[in-house]
């Protein structure tokens, strides 16, 4: 829960890229909008991207790469017959009417998907050998909790919980235990508390491969999103994994080997994530890895003896796994976009800028709408008159530092002036003239725009009524080079200077960390717009006085606008205004209640 009624307002942000150009004809900063004078500090801008930036060229670049996006898309590939007309499609008004019915009905399967993304199994695999007793009431006393918060917070996701328990090969018909799905939490609760209890178990390592394939095989699964959270202290038999005492160093007694049964679990598209309770399973956490790749691994391992402490880390655990396979299971089943993506080696390190070579090229921004009227009416971003545009120099690291969906992030440096100033550049992962155009970078600037602007009425509001801490993105910038060999474009904004980064909520609906003051944010953009749009898929990270934010996502009832996360109205109404039970910055801001 975030601590907006405690938190103190602090003035204490940094100087970004943004504050220093605060007007179109600011001549210290010898930076000109478009409709005045054309020059910079180097002179003439040039005659290309002049006709880069005009009116029609900007908007039938947009409708062309929105019509050739969902040209690409799996759904739209059966419907040749309107994808090979985009081609000779001349007129905008057609060209427009056509992109339409092929974005509709992108939005139209991707909110299946999601929809079906959100109906969610659950089994529980625990140890439940002798050491194990505190882990099995952990799991007991959690349950009702994590369906109380999903409730609360993610009410468009169902929950069906099951459980598996495994021993040792010693233990018999005690060795398996195991309640199919249910959404009875009761009759869950019930079932630990009365049939599974610690006990059995001979040599340290345990059966951990018959309680995983019997939780694959031998349960029914039957909802899209699938998780296997597995509770345990011991590893499963065999030199690969442990060299305390085995009865079994071979491996499973069973033939059960650690790839048949990974694989399997893959094949079933369940979702395996591990509870790590002592240092005996990292051996068996490398193994795993080398066969299925990443998977999360939650830190269970406590040494306070209060039952709470250790039911809270559960509870967290459990949710955490929720949200983020919901959220991985709609991305992955959605897969609209059958895309040619560069594939970059990511590279965590800060490079030597001292090697590097120093880069110019143009940035551009929009001057700040003034009025909703504004940032509702498409024509105000393509029109060249509200662009400010300036010379950048910079050094770029040769590799990014990280990946999205969308964008791979690069560490840069602004040299422009004599002080340099860290910030980051990002970079379309998708390949294509039209994936990589000025007009597609322009379109992120005019995401963080609206976002910035709607930001600054919602503090200006909570000010008024004592909400204290503050809403604010960085302010994002397009930036477009010539090298060598042809141009490119690139997006630019500050680096984060401080602050865990987060992914708060996500586009399609759910809430991986709930905090009031941002959902709520979210709620008065949907009704300072009346309904046109809502900023949602908030992420960034959270200072004393403000969250600052980057990368939102604006879903808005025309479809042709903000890129290929708008899933229009329907994306308001399914991921937004269904899953959005409004708190308490919604209430003192005096926002409709929102009714189911």
């Amino acid at each position: 829960m975030d601590k907006t009624d405690s938190d103190t307002e602090l003035d204490t942000g940094k100087q970004d890229l943004h504050s220093r150009t605060t007007s179109p004809l600011d001549s210290s900063d010898k930076s000109y909008s478009l409709c005045g004078r054309s020059v910079t500090e180097t002179g003439t801008i040039s005659e290309t991207l002049i006709s880069e930036l005009g009116t029609e060229k900007l908007a039938k670049g947009c409708l062309e790469r929105y019509a050739d996006e969902a040209g690409d898309s799996r759904y739209a590939s059966k419907n040749n017959s309107i994808i090979d007309s985009i081609e000779f499609i001349n007129s905008t008004d057609k060209l427009e009417t056509e992109t339409t019915i092929l974005r509709e009905k992108i939005i139209f399967k991707a909110i299946n998907v999601i929809k079906n993304s959100m109906q969610v199994d659950l089994c529980f695999v625990l140890d439940c050998t002798g050491s194990m007793t505190r882990y099995i009431n952990a799991a007991k006393n959690c349950i009702l909790q994590v369906v109380q918060h999903m409730k609360n917070t993610n009410p468009n996701i169902n929950l069906w919980v099951g459980f598996c328990g495994y021993r040792d090969h010693c233990d018999d018909s005690d060795r398996i235990q195991i309640l199919d799905f249910t959404d009875s939490y009761e009759k869950f609760k019930s079932y630990i508390s009365n049939e599974v209890k610690a006990k059995g178990g001979g040599d340290a390592p345990e059966d951990v491969l018959g309680g995983l394939d019997a939780a694959t095989n031998k349960m029914k699964w039957s909802h899209r999103t699938r998780i296997l959270l597995h509770l345990g202290d011991a590893s499963p038999h065999g030199r690969r994994f442990t060299d305390k005492r085995d009865s079994y160093p071979d491996g499973d007694p069973n033939g059960l080997t650690a790839e048949g049964v990974l694989e399997n679990i893959q094949t079933e598209e369940i979702l395996y994530h591990f509870g790590k309770i002592t240092n005996q399973t990292d051996k068996m956490v490398d193994v795993f890895r080398d066969i299925i790749g990443e998977f999360p691994v939650f830190n269970l391992d406590t040494d306070c003896k209060d039952p709470e402490v250790l039911t809270k880390k559960l509870f967290e655990a459990v949710c955490s796994s929720i949200t983020s396979s919901v959220t991985l299971t709609s991305i992955t089943e959605e897969n609209v976009y059958v895309r040619r993506r560069r594939e970059l080696e990511i590279e965590k390190n800060v490079p030597d800028w001292e090697r590097l070579p120093v880069n110019t090229g143009k940035l551009l921004h929009y001057l700040t709408p003034k009025t909703v009227d504004d940032i509702k009416n498409q024509k105000y971003f393509k029109n060249k008159s509200n662009l400010i545009i300036r010379k950048f120099s910079y050094k770029l690291a040769p590799k990014p530092f990280s990946s999205g969906a969308e964008r791979y992030a690069y560490y840069a440096l602004d040299v422009t002036r004599d002080t340099a100033e860290e910030v980051v550049i990002k970079e379309c992962i998708e390949l294509g003239r039209k994936a990589n155009s000025l007009e597609r970078y322009l379109e992120m600037v005019e995401v963080s725009t609206v976002a910035h602007f709607l930001s600054a009425k919602f503090n200006f509001a909570a000010k008024r009524i004592g909400i204290k801490k503050k809403v604010d993105f960085l302010k994002s910038q397009a930036l477009r080079y010539k090298d060598d060999s042809d141009t490119g474009c690139y997006a630019v904004e500050p680096k984060f200077r401080e602050g865990t980064f987060k992914r708060f909520n996500v586009n399609r609906g759910v809430i991986k960390e709930y905090h009031s003051t941002l959902e709520a944010f979210a709620h008065f953009t949907y009704e300072y717009t009346g309904g046109y749009l809502v900023v949602y898929d908030l992420q960034g990270v959270e200072l004393p006085s403000k969250f600052l934010l980057t990368d939102p996502a604006i879903h808005c009832k025309n479809r042709l606008r903000f890129g290929r996360t708008n899933l229009g109205k329907r994306g308001i109404e399914e991921c937004f205004l269904k899953n959005h039970n409004c708190g308490n910055v919604c209430q003192k801001l005096g926002l409709t209640n929102i009714s189911k």
